[in-house]
């Protein structure tokens, strides 16, 4: 069944990030099993899943708090890639971080155009 969410790039985008935060954190050492990557993971989750459920909702001032809370998760999954980074679990993360800027400029054009059309 096709849900609204489906044709969003942002929902798109976000789970393709998913699948790339997964790959990145299998290489990482067994220690962090439970510690940054599982962070990572759930981050990573986080972002399309807040995307889904807040395009589900009936108004545009609860899709906006989920966008929101999409958007911090997004935010964070970026400071632990860096930080995967200086603890040297990944060597290069440039293709990941620029798919975080890209996902994080369109969800935040798409907040900004339902807050212009919210005012309407």
């Amino acid at each position: 069944m096709k849900r609204a969410h489906h044709d969003l790039q942002v929902w798109k985008l976000g789970m393709r990030l998913v699948k790339d935060i997964y790959a990145m954190s299998r290489t990482f050492p067994d220690s962090e099993r439970f510690g940054l990557s599982s962070q990572m993971q759930r981050a990573a989750v986080s972002i399309p899943s807040n995307i889904a459920e807040g395009a589900a909702r009936t108004g545009d001032k609860e899709f906006l708090q989920f966008l929101s809370i999409a958007r911090g998760s997004l935010s964070e999954l970026e400071t632990q890639v860096m930080i995967s980074k200086e603890l040297g679990y990944i060597r290069d993360d440039k293709e990941v971080l620029e798919l975080m800027n890209e996902l994080y400029a369109k969800m935040s054009a798409l907040i900004t155009s339902i807050r212009g059309r919210s005012k309407r």
